[in-house]
């Protein structure tokens, strides 16, 4: 059975998109899920001086690990300010360190959402861009705009919206 590694790009207890990105993965049919939280991995902030003085931390070796033993990611960005959170950031800096090819050139369906009309489509727009140098196969990009009008009672409430994802995460599972 394929595995596929699921959070939400932030590090929020309350977070929206890991709320969304769990609601996308409950999709996949013959598919096992692996929900992470970027709490679970506390790290410092990166520098190249603290890389030459202590390495990389075992946080970010364990979230490679992770990483490899996945045959695909479903990711939901929140987006502070146009772009990742710095908890995402950050992580995405040091696990870099490890292996340039982060996301090991598997498919990945990328997500995002936001309080907001535009629902993060800052961060994915730079996400899509970015991510491929990264070693992602970004399958497909879906944005859910105003998370509290179109969300409720854990699931997409606006029906067209909830078809496109459903739509979305199918297409994803087939290219596993």
């Amino acid at each position: 059975m394929k595995k596929v590694m699921v959070f939400g790009g932030s590090n929020s207890l309350t977070s929206i998109n890991k709320k969304l990105a769990i609601y996308a993965a409950s999709h996949l049919k013959n598919t096992s899920i692996q929900i992470i939280d970027l709490n679970d991995f506390p790290l410092p902030l990166f520098s190249v001086d603290l890389e030459t003085e202590n390495g990389i931390p075992k946080e970010a070796y364990f979230f490679d690990e992770i990483l490899q033993e996945v045959d695909g990611f479903i990711i939901s960005l929140a987006e502070h300010n146009g772009s990742y959170t710095a908890a995402f950031k950050n992580l995405l800096d040091w696990v870099s360190r490890i292996n340039v090819k982060v996301w090991k050139d598997k498919p990945m369906l990328l997500l995002s959402t936001s309080p907001g009309s535009r629902g993060a489509q800052s961060v994915l727009d730079n996400a899509k861009v970015r991510f491929p140098f990264l070693g992602a196969e970004i399958i497909d990009t879906f944005s859910l705009p105003s998370f509290s009008d179109n969300f409720n009672n854990d699931k997409i409430s606006d029906e067209f919206l909830n078809e496109d994802l459903i739509e979305l995460v199918n297409k994803f599972e087939v290219s596993l």
